[in-house]
């Protein structure tokens, strides 16, 4: 038997300008570094973006392009948990 190696989803399209706009005033402040540097939301939110546009799980995120997927996920929980990701969501589909 054969493996295939790992196939990379396509990227979703990025976050433009116009849409980053309508959602950067909901978002939080972004913490001053404490030690290792915080990805910013932006790279974050286009992480989320991707992982819900391709359909590929959390642990499929390229890392390289948004960082460590468990940052990525737990900031996407904690939006969820907050009630934010329903407005940035809102946001987005004007």
């Amino acid at each position: 038997m054969t493996v295939s190696p790992k196939r990379r989803a396509p990227a979703a399209a990025p976050l433009i300008d116009e849409e980053w706009e309508r959602v950067r005033t909901l978002l939080p402040p972004q913490k001053p570094p404490s030690g290792r540097p915080r990805r910013d939301h932006r790279t974050v939110l286009a992480g989320m973006l991707w992982v819900l546009g391709t359909g590929s799980s959390w642990r499929d995120l390229p890392q390289e392009e948004f960082g460590p997927w468990q940052t990525v996920y737990g900031r996407y929980r904690k939006w969820c948990e907050e009630g934010l990701w329903q407005r940035i969501w809102e946001a987005l589909q004007c």
